[in-house]
């Protein structure tokens, strides 16, 4: 099945900009989020200046990386091996990410300065884990979905209520205490576990196969509108509910269905808006700031977590408010001048047909 000469103009503008814009947006508000987790003092996280933040590192984040992920990979051409490959190295990047963000602590633990089990935090169910996890289950059940847009999101609504009805492991165990954590587990350390999480990036898929079927037309700037304003619409009605689930992570975690369809209409909603910017304003630094970061969104995500996760260990929780803004643009700058270098001397690595 072909798309139209007109809708693969657009999606080929659209992955130029729009998307990696949104994903660049996403890291920062990641960043700015992990500050108030990690380094605010408690009565700031605690003040609904700090309940905006989780609501910012919160829908307009993670959910928003999830599914522009699942509709990249949809789309993207290759070998199911190479498919499964990528989705394997993310795992590993999420267990070096994870000793590195927490090499300062882990060294505490090791020398007996600190009593804490470094498992928990090897292996918490952070971003990555979840991006490998979720490409390797669509690339699982792709044969047996192929393009039916309700199968997928079908599948989508059944991750998101699965959490609810799901029983936490409550036995003594401890192998299956970690393994339950990548899916539908309530430790702790369960951040991002399969379910509801899933939902997202197959939402994501189920999107590409409805462009895919002419079914939506992008393209057509009045569909656009509509999209807008409907989804306008279901955000605002519901968003006081919204914002509540953002606030209180342990809710934002482990949410259900009604969360996945009010954060999937908040994604739906900012992706069709960032639709309308005009080309001319990605010649701002700004834009083409979040531009880049969003093509380079995975080496930015590991850095400012290999910053944030070490200087944390010694300052937990004790920044004041009035600092938070200098913590957030040095933890920027600092990440964005390293996936600077990152990515220079990898193109100095490389063959030259590649560089």
């Amino acid at each position: 099945m072909k798309i139209s000469p007109e809708s693969a103009a657009y999606a080929k503008d659209m992955r130029i900009k729009e998307p990696d814009m949104l994903k660049g947006l996403a890291v920062v508000l990641m960043i700015q989020v992990h500050i108030t987790e990690l380094l605010a003092t408690p009565e700031f996280f605690d003040s609904f200046a700090g309940n905006i933040s989780l609501f910012l590192g919160g829908v307009p984040a993670a959910p928003v990386f999830m599914v522009m992920m699942g509709f990249f990979a949809a789309r993207a051409r290759g070998t199911r091996q190479g498919r499964i490959y990528r989705a394997l190295k993310l795992l590993v990047w999420g267990l070096l990410l994870n000793a590195g963000l927490n090499l300062h602590l882990l060294l505490k633990i090791l020398s007996g300065a600190v009593s804490a089990d470094p498992v928990a935090y090897l292996f918490g169910v952070d971003i990555l884990y979840l991006a490998g996890l979720s490409l390797l289950i669509a690339e699982l059940v792709r044969h047996l979905f192929r393009e039916n847009v309700l199968a997928w999101f079908a599948a989508a609504l059944f991750a998101a209520w699965a959490s609810t009805v799901i029983p936490p492991y409550s036995g003594e165990t401890s192998v299956l205490n970690y393994v339950t954590a990548f899916c539908c587990g309530k430790q702790w350390w369960s951040y991002f576990p399969l379910f509801p999480w899933l939902a997202y990036p197959f939402a994501g898929i189920a999107g590409f196969f409805l462009l895919k079927t002419h079914a939506l037309n992008l393209s057509v700037k009045s569909n656009r509108c509509i999209i807008a304003v409907v989804t306008a619409v279901m955000v605002i009605l519901a968003f006081p509910f919204g914002f509540r689930v953002s606030a209180y992570l342990p809710a934002y975690y482990h949410h259900g269905v009604g969360f996945f369809l009010w954060a999937l209409s908040f994604v739906v909603f900012i992706t069709t808006m960032a639709s309308f910017i005009p080309r001319h304003w990605y010649n701002f630094f700004l834009l083409r700031f979040f531009v880049y970061t969003g093509r380079k969104v995975t080496s930015f995500y590991v850095f400012q977590w290999l910053i944030i996760g070490n200087i944390s260990t010694s300052i937990y929780r004790s920044q004041k408010a009035e600092i938070l803004p200098l913590w957030f643009l040095g933890v920027t700058l600092l990440s964005w001048i390293l996936v600077l270098i990152w990515n220079h001397r990898k193109s100095l690595t490389a063959p030259p047909e590649f560089r």
